[in-house]
């Protein structure tokens, strides 16, 4: 159904920007940018580049960063109105108190969006549902920062 719009036109239903179709009245954000595949290659693109990355692979300990894949899928899974695992196996995500043990100052937080951005970017997402993403992963970034010290170096 639309509405008349003044002028004589009609609005054209569906209408979106990028390459993907529009989200559907009551889809959620995760099944219109792709569902668990599309999280899922996100994810593991993001962490392929921090294994490599001097500022931040200190923060992931190798025998743990298949835990760290699986937690960040689950929550941006459940955040974005996918199933709520993340939820039922760790409870509320509390960020920042989960953030806290780590030094992330703004450096830590520039690499990690670096990262970010590069494995949304090369996602298949429509350019609409990249922005979003990245606009909600920027102020994440931003809230995690818990230092203004140097980051330590080895």
């Amino acid at each position: 159904m639309t509405s008349p719009v003044p002028g004589g036109s009609e609005p054209v239903r569906g209408m979106s920007v990028g390459a993907a179709p529009a989200q559907s009245e009551g889809e959620s954000f995760f099944a219109a940018a792709g569902g668990h595949a599309t999280f899922a290659g996100i994810v593991r693109r993001f962490y392929d580049g921090v294994r490599e990355d001097q500022v931040l692979a200190p923060m992931y300990p190798a025998q743990d960063l298949d835990g760290a894949i699986e937690r960040l899928t689950l929550f941006l899974e459940q955040y974005w109105g996918g199933p709520t695992t993340y939820s039922e196996r760790r409870g509320h995500p509390r960020l920042r108190m989960r953030h806290q043990p780590f030094h992330v100052n703004p450096e830590a937080r520039d690499h990690w969006m670096a990262h970010m951005r590069a494995a949304v970017e090369a996602s298949d997402m429509s350019p609409l549902h990249q922005a979003t993403l990245l606009d909600y992963l920027e102020r994440a970034a931003h809230s995690m920062i818990n230092t203004f010290e140097d980051t330590p170096s080895d």
